[in-house]
């Protein structure tokens, strides 16, 4: 999602006069520790731990670190993953960036980090292994919130770099050496809080190149698809342990023209294929707001939208990439016009079904992450897509905790 901008400015205020948060600091109690085993691998279309098939029914809360970073919402870290734990979710999705000189970022300038900020990535990192969840880490924003491929654009600019487009991130080597140096840095970076170095850690699922890529001004893909290609070998070079996703939407592109009329549309410079044909890449990625992608159909339309994306995609991974595939995100906004519990209910039952219908029969999809967990007293970071387990109806925390356990009873 690329619109977190105005409710951070919100969070960031609210913050600052102390409306958010209680001052409990970290849960004392023993968490209820569960068994991550090892690194979780590939082999073809399936994820395995410990020598099994892994299913997963995750989640997304791209402000953990944020949140983290600020001691008296500290504990709001905690109790998400203990809710997330209880309702059976087993991996999350956030944002290990957090570029610019704006309020708690992480890399201040290229190559300099805010310890304490760092020191709050290592506790999302620590508390997550503790509740027996794994994390997907985002490395950098393909929009401006928290910084992203705009901030490197400007570090640039301010270095003397000649930046004339959004794709000069993608080509122009000073801004790719930027990035590989954070790369680096979060790659090799030891938690204060386990000792462990994070591409030692097994509480990490996998790395994620960058959060929902575009390339403006080339269409044809290469732009995109050479960067994926050097940053995915550079990655690997550093941590050959952990899994690693580009980040895509699902968007097809030139290499297998017929694929494109399911998408919205339009294309964004990416190739769902070619993308993830790239070796050191281990599994495929989609999203889907058919509200915003497809705003102009009626309901009908949409939802055939849905289906026809996400089978189309599920059967691409079975049958060219040979890879698992992973919807990334998904939700149902409480923004949508006439909108009701039972509708974003029915909305994640479909989504759900799709997910449990290819896993359940040997298939590539192996799972998926809705959008968004969000935890009690940090709304000021809401979009309209949160789920407060605290808050929501039980009919939606029970639709969520029956797709974990249906999923964890695959054999």
């Amino acid at each position: 999602m690329g619109f977190q901008n105005l409710v951070l400015t919100f969070f960031m205020v609210a913050l600052v006069v102390g409306q958010y948060g209680d001052c409990r600091g970290i849960s004392n109690h023993s968490p209820n520790k569960k068994l991550h085993g090892g690194f979780v691998q590939r082999s073809g279309t399936h994820f395995l731990l410990n020598g099994r098939p892994h299913y997963i029914n995750g989640f997304n809360s791209y402000w953990l670190m944020y949140v983290a970073s600020e001691p008296s919402t500290m504990s709001k870290v905690t109790t998400t993953f203990q809710d997330a734990s209880q309702h059976g979710l087993n991996v999350a999705r956030t944002w290990a960036f957090n570029d610019g000189a704006g309020y708690k970022a992480l890399q201040t300038s290229p190559g300099s980090y805010d310890e304490s900020v760092f020191k709050a990535l290592d506790f999302v990192v620590s508390e997550a292994g503790k509740y027996g969840v794994k994390l997907i880490l985002s490395l950098v924003n393909n929009w401006k919130d928290y910084g992203g491929k705009y901030q490197y654009l400007q570090w640039a600019r301010e270095r003397g770099q000649s930046v004339n487009s959004d794709d000069d991130f993608f080509t122009n080597p000073v801004i790719k050496q930027y990035y590989k140096n954070h790369v680096k840095a979060v790659l090799t970076r030891k938690n204060t809080i386990t000792g462990l170095t994070y591409k030692d850690d097994p509480t990490i699922f996998a790395w994620e190149l960058i959060n929902e890529p575009r390339s403006v001004s080339d269409n044809s893909g290469k732009t995109l698809q050479d960067w994926v290609s050097e940053m995915a070998v550079y990655v690997k070079s550093i941590d050959p342990n952990h899994l690693l996703e580009v980040g895509l939407e699902g968007f097809y592109g030139e290499s297998m023209p017929e694929k494109k009329q399911f998408n919205p549309g339009y294309q964004v410079g990416t190739d769902f294929i070619t993308n993830n044909q790239v070796p050191q890449i281990d599994f495929a990625t989609i999203h889907l707001y058919p509200e915003t992608w497809e705003e102009k159909s009626d309901e009908a339309g949409r939802n055939a939208f849905v289906e026809e994306w996400v089978q189309a995609h599920i059967q691409d991974s079975n049958d060219v990439l040979k890879k698992p595939i992973l919807i990334t995100e998904f939700g149902k906004s409480s923004n949508t016009p006439g909108y009701t519990a039972d509708m974003r209910n029915n909305y994640f039952q479909k989504m759900y079904n799709f997910i449990y219908n290819s896993a359940s029969n040997g298939g590539a999809c192996a799972g998926g992450l809705f959008w968004q967990v969000m935890g009690q007293g940090v709304s000021g970071l809401g979009d309209g897509y949160e789920v407060i387990f605290e808050e929501v109806p039980p009919s939606t925390a029970s639709v969520i905790t029956q797709q974990s356990q249906r999923m964890a009873n695959i054999k």
